[in-house]
């Protein structure tokens, strides 16, 4: 009499790699990607190969997703110190050795152009969330003065390639990890008041600040040009303030309702700069309307709101503060890149996370969803 044993089903034998994976965080990725193909395939059918190009990126970044959320955090942890080390690295390179194009130097060529400030969004909250938490229970005002001082040499050095947008989003993700492990809010509220009191002086004084001839300190021309332009676009309609009013009018154009699915005049006829890339909000808009945005928007806020469900129950100081960081990262892109279009924020060079055109930025979101994950399922492994 013999045995049958059957083999398992390949179902079978794939469910644990699945297993642990967060619903909400992956249904709001799949809808926001979907959103990305459709209006890339509408904004970029006649852009090349830009559609088939941004459906690769978005398959390379679910792939280092899936990956990534097999790793557990621990493993993850042992990664920070080596992560960050490279990445500075890479940064020095780039400022000895590196591409420039359009008056900046922010790139690598090692066989394939990358953007190694790209990196530092994850090993940087990476790296201070490693600091933190091999200091827990021993927290000193020293202890935060080192985690500043691994943020401020990262940001400063993508700050001199000149890439102010990205090392806003980097300082933006460190500062998330400083504030989370514990910095008093008495530290964070004087930056904050003396920020939002710069702002209005500057609104109140633009004539004179934006005159012609008038230097500010501490800022490259191209940086308070853009400023300048923010606050008033049409001092040069057809250069500087381009970008901003044929955004601002593609996205009234778009109505209530919007024009339609391929149906968007601004961005066929080529009026919005960057239609595939930085701009993309813009011919969204354009094509789905008031509707559009706001569903776009909910998105945006289930996946900040879950990321930060995921962190804040997480089982260690490390992956509270590395999905916390995660979680800002993911605010900070769809708020500043939505925020530039709309005329809110200063033009620069962020994409709109899973929309917008962009291979680097799109592995970073890739990373960044996988963290998340790893954190999930290391949560649930624990309870079960």
């Amino acid at each position: 009499m013999s045995l049958d044993f059957k083999s398992p089903s390949l179902l079978y034998r794939l469910t644990p790699w699945f297993s642990g994976f967060d619903g909400p965080l992956s249904f709001a990725v799949f809808v926001l990607a979907c959103a990305g193909l459709l209006i890339m395939y509408s904004s970029g059918f006649d852009h090349g190969s830009r559609f088939e190009d941004h459906a690769r990126n978005m398959l390379m970044a679910g792939v280092i997703l899936f990956v990534v959320a097999q790793i557990p955090p621990q493993k993850l942890m042992v990664w920070a110190v080596p992560l960050y080390i490279v990445g500075i690295a890479m940064l020095v390179a780039v400022a000895v050795f590196g591409v420039t194009k359009k008056g900046a130097r922010r790139w690598l060529d090692v066989g394939i152009t990358i953007q190694p400030s790209e990196i530092l969004k994850i090993a940087v909250p990476l790296m201070l969330a490693w600091w933190f938490q091999k200091r827990e229970g021993q927290l000193r005002v020293l202890d935060y003065l080192v985690a500043g001082l691994l943020l401020a040499i990262p940001v400063g050095l993508i700050i001199s390639q000149p890439d102010l947008g990205t090392a806003l989003l980097v300082l933006a993700a460190g500062m998330s990890v400083i504030f989370f492990a514990g910095l008093s809010w008495k530290l964070v509220a004087p930056p904050l008041i003396l920020g939002l009191l710069a702002i209005v002086l500057l609104v109140v004084f633009e004539p004179k600040l934006c005159a012609e001839g008038m230097r500010w300190p501490a800022m490259r021309d191209y940086q308070q040009q853009r400023v300048c332009t923010l606050l008033d676009p049409t001092r040069d309609p057809l250069g500087k303030g381009f970008h901003i009013i044929q955004g601002m009018i593609a996205i009234g154009a778009g109505g209530f309702w919007g024009k339609g699915f391929m149906q968007g005049t601004q961005t066929h006829l080529e009026f919005i700069p960057e239609r595939t890339t930085d701009f993309i909000f813009a011919a969204f808009a354009e094509e789905f309307g008031l509707v559009g945005n706001l569903l776009l928007i909910a998105m945006f806020v289930f996946l900040v709101l879950r990321a930060l469900t995921i962190a804040f129950n997480a089982p260690t100081m490390f992956t509270r503060l590395l999905g916390s960081a995660m979680a800002m990262i993911f605010f900070c892109y769809a708020f500043v890149n939505m925020s530039m279009v709309s005329g809110i924020l200063p033009v620069v060079g962020v994409p709109l996370p899973f929309i917008s055109y962009g291979g680097t930025a799109m592995v970073t979101m890739g990373l960044a969803v996988g963290i998340l994950m790893s954190i999930a399922k290391s949560r649930r492994l624990m309870q079960s």
